[in-house]
C-alpha cells in the first residue's frame, strides 16, 4: 500500500531519490530466520487467530503464510532490504520532521494512544511536506517507520487522523512491514530495469497487499472507536478537498462504484495494491457489525469474524 493509505501510486513518480529515503533504517534482514520465527508463533495460535490479531482479514494472514514458500517473493524482500540499506536514513532525516515529545507531541500522542490499543511499541513517525493525501509504512518488522505527508494533517480532524495512524501501525501489528517495503522497491526501481524478472513477485505482493488493506482499515477502526470517522477519513482521500467536504454525500459515493462493475475499466483493479476506496468503506462496515468490533466498544451481539469475511471476500475479489 505502493505501500501507501492511499489508493494512487504516487511514489513511482517521484524517483529514486524518495524511494531512498522511504527505504530508510531497514536493517538487516535474515528473511530465512524471519519465516521460521512467524512459524513458530503460528504454532502457538489457534485455526491461525491468536486474539491478539483476531481482526486480521484472513486472505491477508492466508496469502503472508504462502509467502513463506514463494521463492520471488523471498529474493524481492532480501534484496531490497540489502540495495537500500543505509542510503535512506540520512535523506529522511534531510528532508522530513521527525515526530517526538518535543515536536509535535500531539501527533506523537496520537500515534502512542494506536501502539496501546494494538499492543505495539510506540512508532517512529516523520511528517514529510507533500500536497498529496497520503500515509505508508516501511523498515522491517523490527525496525519500521511511518511517514505522514503534511497535507494529510492539514485536511484531516484528530480523529480521521488516529484512524490514518492506527491503519499504518496496523501494518507493523501484522507484520507486514517487510513485504511493503519489498513492494515499493520493486515498483519503483527493479521493474523499470527488469519487469519480467520481478514481474511474479510483483503480481503476488500487489494481490496481497489489496488484502492487506482490508486488515488495517480495520486497524485505523479499532483505534478511532468511530466508524463515520474511519469511513470519512476514506472518502476524504478520494476527495482531497477542504472546501467540499462539508458537501460530500458518503451513500453517493459508494454507489458510484456500482455505475462501472459492468464495464472493462474493472480489471485495472488487478495491477493496483489497494482495493478501490468505495470498497474499503463497505468491507470497514461489515467489520463495524463484527463481535469483535462490538465488544471493543462496550457493545453487545454482532456477527462472527468468519461471517464478516465471507462477506468481504465478495467485496474485495476484483473478478465477478
Amino acid at each position: 500500500m505502493v505501500t501507501s493509505l492511499s489508493p494512487g501510486a504516487p511514489c513511482a513518480a517521484l524517483g529514486p531519490s524518495l524511494a531512498f529515503l522511504h527505504m530508510a533504517t531497514i536493517g538487516e534482514l535474515d528473511f530465512k530466520a524471519y519465516v521460521q520465527a512467524k512459524k513458530a508463533r503460528r504454532a502457538t495460535e489457534k485455526d491461525g487467530r491468536d486474539d491478539a490479531h483476531a481482526y486480521a482479514y484472513v486472505s491477508d494472514r492466508n496469502t503472508r503464510v504462502a509467502f513463506d514458500t514463494i521463492k520471488p517473493v523471498e529474493l524481492a524482500v532480501g534484496h531490497a532490504v540489502r540495495l537500500m540499506r543505509g542510503i535512506g536514513k540520512n535523506e529522511l532525516l534531510g528532508t522530513s520532521v521527525k515526530v517526538g515529545p518535543d515536536q509535535f507531541p500531539r501527533v506523537r500522542n496520537l500515534g502512542l494512544r494506536c501502539a496501546e490499543t494494538l499492543g505495539i511499541t510506540e512508532p517512529t513517525i516523520y511528517i514529510r511536506n507533500n500536497p498529496t493525501l497520503n500515509a505508508m509504512t516501511y523498515g522491517t518488522n523490527d525496525d519500521a517507520f511511518i511517514v505522514i505527508h503534511s497535507a494529510l494533517v492539514d485536511h484531516f480532524s484528530d480523529e480521521e487522523l488516529l484512524s490514518v495512524i492506527g491503519h499504518e501501525c496496523g501494518h507493523i501489528h501484522n507484520d507486514h512491514v517487510v513485504y511493503l517495503t519489498a513492494l515499493h522497491y520493486l515498483r519503483t526501481i527493479a521493474s523499470v530495469f527488469s519487469r519480467w524478472i520481478v514481474a511474479p513477485a510483483m503480481l503476488a505482493l500487489s494481490g496481497w497487499s489489496r488484502r492487506a488493506e482490508v486488515t488495517c482499515d480495520r486497524a485505523g477502526l479499532l483505534c478511532s472507536q468511530d466508524l463515520d470517522v474511519s469511513t470519512r477519513a476514506l472518502a476524504k482521500l478520494a476527495l482531497g478537498s477542504n472546501k467540499l467536504y462539508e458537501e460530500l454525500n458518503l451513500e453517493a459515493f459508494l454507489d458510484q462504484y456500482d455505475e462501472g462493475q459492468d464495464g472493462i475499466g474493472r480489471f485495472t483493479e488487478m495491477t493496483a495494491n489497494h482495493p478501490w476506496l468505495p470498497k474499503r468503506v463497505r468491507a470497514l462496515r461489515q467489520f463495524a457489525e463484527s463481535q469483535l468490533y462490538r465488544k471493543h466498544i462496550g457493545d453487545d451481539g454482532g456477527l462472527t469474524m468468519d461471517e464478516v469475511d465471507e462477506r468481504v471476500h465478495a467485496l474485495i475479489k476484483v473478478l465477478g
